[in-house]
C-alpha cells in the first residue's frame, strides 16, 4: 500500500497510515533535508508537486526550487499506482488535478483527497466567475467519468465564507473531497 501525502499541515494521517505498514511518501519544500526517513515506512522528500515539470534551465540556477509533476515522482520512484493520494496544495489543487486527468496519472490512484479552495479561481486559472466554475465542475465531472465517485465532503466551517472573493453565506472558502476509483484492482 501506497500513500503519498502533498502539503506541509498536520501529519496525523500519515503517522497514522505508516505506523499500519503503509508505505508513506510525503513531499514538502520546506523541509532542511533532501530526504528524512521517519520510522519504517515513513519518508519526507523536500519536494513541491506541481502541474509541470520545471525548466531545466531555470531550475539549475534555484537550488531550492524542486517541484515536479506527480507522474515524474512516480516514475522516478518505479511506483505504478498509489493506494490513497491526500492533497492539500493551497489553491494549486485544480492545474494539478487536471495535469493528473490529462496525463492518466489519475487512474493509478486507488483513492483520492483533495483539499480544495473556492475564494479565488487558484494558480493559472483565469476567466470570468463562469468560466471559472465551468472549468472546477469539467475537472470534477472527469473524475465521474473515469469511474471515481465521491464518497465523502468536508466544509471547512473554520474558514472565510467566500466563494470566488464575494461572501456567500453558509458556505466555506475550503471543502475537502474524497473520491475512490471503482475501477481500483
Amino acid at each position: 500500500l501506497f500513500s503519498h501525502r502533498l502539503g506541509s499541515d498536520d501529519n496525523q494521517f500519515e503517522v497514522s497510515m505508516a505506523n499500519s505498514g503503509c508505505e508513506v511518501h510525503r513531499f514538502d519544500p520546506s523541509i532542511k533535508s533532501a530526504h528524512v526517513q521517519e520510522g519504517r515506512h515513513l519518508w519526507y522528500h523536500r519536494l513541491s508537486i506541481d502541474w509541470r515539470d520545471p525548466n531545466p534551465a531555470i531550475a539549475a540556477h534555484k537550488l531550492h526550487s524542486n517541484t515536479k509533476k506527480l507522474g515524474t515522482v512516480l516514475n522516478e520512484f518505479g511506483h505504478q499506482k498509489i493506494d490513497v493520494l491526500k492533497a492539500d496544495v493551497e489553491s494549486a489543487e485544480w492545474k494539478i488535478l487536471e495535469n493528473l486527468i490529462l496525463e492518466d496519472v489519475v487512474e493509478q490512484i486507488g483513492q483520492l483527497v483533495f483539499e480544495v479552495h473556492i475564494h479565488w479561481p487558484g494558480f493559472e486559472v483565469s476567466g470570468n466567475d463562469s468560466t471559472v466554475v465551468r472549468y472546477w465542475y469539467s475537472l470534477l465531472r472527469e473524475l465521474e467519468l473515469k469511474d471515481f465517485r465521491l464518497f465523502h465532503t468536508y466544509k471547512d466551517l473554520s474558514k472565510p465564507q467566500m466563494f470566488l472573493k464575494k461572501e456567500a453565506f453558509n458556505a466555506s472558502s475550503c471543502y475537502t473531497l474524497s473520491w475512490v476509483n471503482t475501477r481500483w484492482k
